[in-house]
């Protein structure tokens, strides 16, 4: 049976940038690996994102994997909550919960200034403690990693469709104002908010952090609210064989997401959603892995991490190492399965220009035994926009990694 690999460097699309020579990090980075691949296998580009929809990793992932947004997205919260193992009830409500950095009205960090997992999980345990018991609705609030948790609302909860909320990534070194959340229960929300920013304030978490030198986690920030999603399983969707999957990834969204389509999830040690994750043991996991599954997919967070960052040598080194540290056991393990077939692409670019995401086409590459290549002498934005392959519904592309010449 063919064995499959799917690699998503998170975010690494990008625009040209004038200190690279209007070259892209993508362009700019050496990815000796990935090019050989790019000139025996066929690069196209393709878009995530329906036109209306927020270029989130939620959607832009939905749709790089094959499930159309515009039919099955309810939110991010309800998809990170999955991996968690919260069983949502019909009438609750999942709400994303960022520990954020904001000084003078102002985000000065979306991620606490990247608060470590124990840390977070003191601090939640704090607000379950101090606001939970008061609160006129039900509410529990859950620890993730980092600065990543949850809270879930449940019994007469004042949230709908048209509660807007806004993701903090998207307003670093912005003003917060005209993005607290709006509509629908957002008194809720902003009471939530600044009831956390009363207990932070003095927390011993926080006064630690200050005294080493880091930024402290000043209050929560809610946003990506949404239900439980009912997503059809992966496995028939595009074989009459049943595909048996598997996900590697530190980020509790692509986690969530593999849990709902029914694939497994391999825990790998020393791998963190940051630059400084082990690169080499997501490569190396993956390829165990398909000794058991048919599919394996390595979900990479740190050249999104980098865009937010506005760091545009952080995204380059970081996908070299992809190139590097992840390529290489993935397709010898693939090439020693007999026939194979290798998928990369990025979910939705995160230029380093604006640090955040847009929801432009991304490029991708698709690579097996059985294809003839289609001349591209790298695998860039640049290639890909020049290539005949193109899907304007990005959820259509995935279909391609199946179908045999």
């Amino acid at each position: 049976m063919t064995k499959y690999a799917i690699i998503i460097p998170d975010g690494c699309a990008d625009w040209a940038i004038e200190s690279l020579g209007g070259q892209t990090p993508m362009q700019a980075a050496r990815t000796p690996n990935l090019d050989a691949l790019a000139k025996t296998g066929i690069v196209g580009r393709s878009q995530n994102v329906p036109a209306g929809m927020p270029p989130g990793s939620d959607v832009a992932t939905l749709g790089l994997l094959g499930y159309n947004p515009s039919q099955y997205y309810t939110g991010r919260a309800p998809l990170e909550a999955a991996a968690q193992g919260i069983e949502l009830q019909i009438n609750d409500w999942a709400i994303r919960c960022n520990l954020v950095t904001i000084e003078n009205d102002i985000m000065k960090s979306f991620t606490a200034g990247h608060v470590s997992s124990s840390e977070a999980k003191t601090l939640i345990n704090t607000l379950n403690n101090e606001i939970a018991p008061n609160s006129p609705i039900k509410i529990q609030f859950y620890s993730g990693v980092s600065y990543r948790n949850l809270v879930v609302a449940q019994d007469q909860v004042p949230l709908s469709k048209n509660t807007k909320t806004y993701p903090p990534h998207d307003y670093t070194d912005q003003k917060i104002d005209s993005v607290l959340p709006s509509g629908d229960g957002s008194s809720f929300l902003r009471n939530l908010m600044d009831a956390s920013r009363q207990i932070f304030e003095k927390h011993p978490v926080n006064q630690q952090r200050i005294d080493a030198g880091k930024l402290p986690a000043t209050q929560i920030w809610l946003w990506g609210i949404g239900q439980k999603p009912q997503l059809p399983p992966f496995a028939n969707r595009f074989t009459s064989t049943p595909i048996h999957g598997a996900m590697i990834t530190a980020v509790d969204l692509l986690r969530g997401i593999a849990s709902l389509i029914g694939w497994d999830i391999v825990d790998v040690p020393g791998i963190t959603g940051y630059v400084d994750t082990d690169f080499a043991a997501k490569g190396n996991y993956a390829a165990k892995t398909l000794n058991d599954h048919d599919l394996v997919c390595v979900h990479v967070e740190a050249t999104d991490e980098a865009g937010h960052e506005g760091n545009v040598e952080k995204k380059i080194k970081a996908f070299e190492d992809i190139d590097a540290l992840v390529i290489p056991p993935v397709l010898e393990a693939l090439k020693s399965h007999g026939d194979w077939r290798l998928f990369v692409s990025p979910d939705h670019p995160t230029p380093t220009t604006i640090k955040t995401h847009t929801a432009d086409f991304v490029p991708w590459l698709l690579a097996g035994n059985d294809l003839v290549g289609s001349n591209s002498s790298s695998y860039n934005e640049e290639t890909a926009r020049h290539s005949r392959f193109r899907y304007d519904n990005g959820w259509e592309m995935i279909k391609q990694l199946f179908i045999r010449q």
